[in-house]
C-alpha cells in the first residue's frame, strides 16, 4: 500500500520542481578562489580550481600573497631584493596562470598582494563575494604545531575550502 502523499514511482514530486525564486544557471558558484605560491601543491591545488571552474562554468581568481620578512627588510636593500623577488614569482605565477585558463577556456584574473596569506586571502574572498577557497596542502613540518593555512581558512568557516593535498 502506497504513503499517503507518494506516487508508486517513489517520488512525492516535490524534489523535481523549482521554487518560484529558482534561476536557471545560478545554482552553483560564480567564483572560486584559489592561492597559489608556486609550490607543487599549490600549483596542484590551482589544476583542481581550474577543472572544477570549467566544470561549474564559473569564473577563477588565482590569488599570490607574498611575504616580505622583517629581518629582510631590515638589511640595507634587503627589502629591494625581497620586492624584486616578488614581482618576478608573482609575473611568473601570472603567465602560467593565465595561459593554462585560456587553454582550458575559464575566465580567470590573477591578483598579487603583499601580507599575511591567510588576512589577505580571506579579505580577497570577501570582496569578490568567492563562493569557495582552494588552497593546497602545506608541506611544511611546523605547520603541524601552528596549523597551517589551509587549517586556519577552515576554522574561519566562511566559505567551503578545499585542501589538495
Amino acid at each position: 500500500m502506497a504513503r499517503p502523499g507518494c506516487r508508486r514511482d517513489g517520488h512525492n514530486g516535490l524534489v523535481s520542481a523549482p521554487t518560484p525564486g529558482f534561476e536557471l544557471g545560478t545554482d552553483g558558484p560564480s567564483l572560486i578562489l584559489v592561492g597559489v605560491d608556486g609550490s607543487r601543491t599549490s600549483l596542484r591545488a590551482a589544476a583542481y580550481a581550474g577543472g572544477l571552474a570549467r566544470r561549474q562554468g564559473c569564473r577563477l581568481l588565482a590569488v599570490y600573497v607574498g611575504r616580505i620578512s622583517a629581518s629582510a627588510s631590515m638589511a640595507p636593500a634587503g627589502a629591494a631584493v625581497m620586492s624584486e623577488t616578488f614581482e618576478q614569482i608573482a609575473d611568473e605565477l601570472k603567465q602560467l596562470m593565465l595561459s593554462r585558463t585560456a587553454e582550458i577556456g575559464i575566465a580567470a584574473e590573477f591578483r598579487s598582494v603583499l601580507g599575511d596569506p591567510l588576512a589577505e586571502l580571506t579579505t580577497i574572498a570577501e570582496q569578490t563575494h568567492a563562493d569557495a577557497v582552494v588552497v593546497g596542502a602545506s608541506e611544511h613540518l611546523g605547520h603541524r604545531i601552528v596549523g597551517s593555512l589551509a587549517s586556519r581558512l577552515v576554522r574561519a568557516g566562511k566559505w567551503p575550502v578545499i585542501v589538495v593535498p
